[in-house]
């Protein structure tokens, strides 16, 4: 916990990423587990494993694999979706239970968020998708942890975008 003397500065961390793609096409990326393990994770990472429960309510257990191969798990609990428009739910480590986890016992920093409110908006604009992503009271751009978490998910939401490109 930050004290006065050294609080934690934190902002919104918004990116907004433009599919070749139809809504129903992008919001499945989100939906599906097999999907979800070709995009998860920024780049050098995998997801070699995801279980979906997507209703309001639900959670999805996710796991992000290093190039030195540890697992980090991500939960995902959904708050609000409104299908094709929507989607709301809060991040946190877990284990691959999905269990919470403090993230500082499994090295990460102290500043490293939980409790992340996500929401993502989906707009169709005349056959693709404008999909933006907004993860609240993140750690400032300027702190070495806001510069990773806005590096990861901009890798991460690339590899998304980079499947709509495939054959």
């Amino acid at each position: 916990m930050p004290d006065d003397r050294n609080p934690v500065r934190k902002r919104h961390l918004v990116v907004t990423r433009l599919f070749n793609a139809p809504v129903e096409s992008v919001w499945k990326c989100w939906s599906d587990p097999n999907l979800i393990m070709r995009w998860w994770g920024p780049d050098l990472f995998t997801s070699p494993s995801c279980k979906v429960d997507f209703r309001e309510g639900g959670t999805s257990v996710v796991c992000m694999r290093s190039p030195q191969g540890q697992d980090f798990y991500s939960i995902w609990k959904y708050v609000k979706i409104v299908p094709l428009q929507h989607l709301e739910f809060t991040q946190n480590m877990s284990d691959e239970s999905g269990h919470l986890l403090d993230p500082a016992k499994l090295g990460l920093p102290p500043e490293f968020p939980r409790d992340t409110r996500t929401v993502i908006v989906f707009k169709a604009k005349g056959g693709k998708t404008e999909m933006t992503m907004t993860e609240y009271n993140m750690p400032a751009p300027d702190t070495e942890m806001g510069k990773f978490a806005e590096l990861g998910l901009n890798q991460t939401l690339d590899k998304m975008v980079a499947l709509f490109f495939e054959s």
